[in-house]
């Protein structure tokens, strides 16, 4: 990957529409001639420990819903997990809300089968749409890109020594990210968290697919979670996650910042910022997390 300075567009295998995350993304009609009910099987692929991850759940509900709305792009996107989803079959089930002239509006969620043959609903959204080429150019924004060190200088999961600390759980997700880590949130790694909610890090899939709008509901999600560098430690279910995508990145690697300033009651929250190749501010989110204190 290119420094901030002088970023470049990355020359992978894998293009958009033909990848990996694409491929395990895929949704597919019941019935070919209607849209609104879709089966996937949720690939093992995408996963940390046993459950599979918010971000890719929350990309393949994105994807169903690009096929029932008029429009393709996701604009805003908010998900409640309501139980840990598996690896396997699923069904989805989209309703159309309301449809415009520059936004359409629709739900969806997610159900799996219990072990007596009946449906579990493990995620639902509500989410907005509309097309990203059509926004206007004028950007007007405080709001500025992460200090992150050029990417020869960050530190991912290869970097590791063998005999050095991993991170927790499985490497199933891990094996298809592409995650340089800044080593100034990293030291949860060496077994002395700075004790700050941060984690700060450059960020691409292992293919080398560029990112776009439904990739990014993904990008947010697939960091370590803060609560890691606040010296915490196990898993940190995601309760609640909203999206919002500004616009449409560009070619080349993502820059991403998450800051955790309240950790109460056993709920932390975690504030996203990505920015592409370009320094846009591309998106945006906050989830609410179950953090384990014990």
């Amino acid at each position: 990957m290119a420094d901030a300075a002088s970023p470049q567009a990355r020359t992978g295998t894998a293009t958009i529409g033909d990848s990996e995350f694409d491929r395990d993304t895929a949704v597919t009609r019941r019935d070919p001639a209607v849209p609104g009910v879709y089966d996937i099987d949720l690939s093992a692929g995408w996963t940390i420990i046993n459950a599979v991850n918010g971000g890719y759940l929350l990309a393949v509900l994105g994807r169903a819903l690009a096929d029932t709305l008029p429009h393709a792009d996701p604009f805003t996107i908010s998900a409640h997990y309501l139980t840990a989803s598996a690896p396997g079959p699923a069904v989805i089930r989209t309703d159309v809300v309301r449809t415009g002239r520059t936004l359409s509006t629709g739900q969806a969620s997610l159900f799996q089968y219990a072990e007596d043959g009946t449906e579990v609903e493990r995620i639902r959204v509500l989410a907005s749409y509309g097309d990203l080429d059509a926004l206007p150019d004028d950007v007007r924004t405080s709001a500025k890109p992460p200090a992150i060190p050029p990417v020869e200088q960050c530190f991912g999961a290869a970097d590791a020594p063998a005999d050095g600390p991993r991170i927790p759980g499985s490497s199933a997700i891990t094996d298809r990210l592409d995650v340089k880590l800044d080593p100034a949130t990293l030291g949860w790694a060496l077994g002395a968290p700075s004790g700050k909610g941060e984690m700060r890090a450059w960020f691409g899939l292992a293919d080398d697919r560029d990112a776009d709008p439904l990739s990014l509901l993904l990008t947010v999600d697939a960091l370590p979670p803060t609560a890691f560098e606040m010296g915490l430690k196990g898993w940190v279910p995601t309760v609640e996650l909203t999206v919002h995508i500004r616009c449409r990145p560009a070619s080349g690697p993502l820059r991403v910042s998450i800051t955790t300033r309240n950790l109460a009651g056993g709920f932390l929250e975690e504030d996203a910022e990505v920015w592409d190749s370009q320094d846009r501010l591309v998106a945006q989110s906050r989830q609410l997390a179950r953090v384990r204190l014990a």
